[in-house]
């Protein structure tokens, strides 16, 4: 983690092994936070922005821990939030990296071009990787976005963009590397048909 980080918090969402207790021991920054059960990873980001911006922080970048983000990229997100004090949300885009069609499973490359199409006619943000969840957010911008009720599941990306384009919250990109290890992608059909679009379209009466 990238010494510029001044506090991890690391967001246990109802794991039954020794995650909590490894990240604990991990790092003197490091505050985990346990969730009983499972809420779904939009639930656990939800939980994360709170304790963050709780303890003071003016701004929030979310680092997954399955080792697809490359920390080295994490001095460009805060770097486009500009000057403090402004509300602004910065998302990484791997889909315009030069390598992407060789470091991006097909699965996912094309599951993502499609819901980012989708995430574009229903928001009207030009976002060219709406899915990817390396981000940065100021405390300006969370506080108009009403977190605690982000979809909390599959989806929450492109529910926390119609957020954005809905209260004039704006969205910046960066490019950031994709990294993967040849894992398969865990992109569901019912997950791109039906859970991503319910997301989008409900965004507005759920907030």
């Amino acid at each position: 983690m990238p010494a510029e980080v001044g506090r991890i918090v690391v967001v246990d969402d109802g794991s039954r092994d020794g995650t909590a207790a490894q990240a604990e021991g991990a790092d003197p920054r490091v505050t985990v936070i346990r969730h009983r059960r499972s809420r779904g990873v939009g639930a656990a980001l939800a939980t994360g922005y709170r304790e963050a911006f709780a303890a003071g922080a003016e701004a929030v970048v979310v680092l997954a821990g399955d080792g697809q983000m490359a920390p080295a990229d994490l001095p460009f997100l805060l770097a486009a939030l500009g000057p403090p004090g402004q509300a602004v949300y910065v998302k990484g885009t791997r889909l315009t990296a030069p390598r992407v069609l060789r470091d991006m499973p097909t699965g996912r490359l094309v599951g993502n071009v499609a819901l980012t199409l989708l995430t574009r006619a229903v928001t009207g943000l030009d976002v060219t990787d709406a899915q990817c969840g390396y981000t940065a957010l100021t405390r300006h911008a969370a506080e108009r976005l009403d977190l605690p009720s982000l979809w909390p599941r599959y989806g929450y990306p492109n529910d926390l963009l119609a957020r954005c384009a809905a209260r004039g919250v704006p969205v910046r990109e960066v490019p950031v590397r994709a990294v993967y290890r040849g894992e398969k992608s865990g992109l569901r059909l019912r997950d791109a048909l039906v859970t991503v679009p319910f997301a989008l379209c409900s965004s507005g009466w759920r907030s």
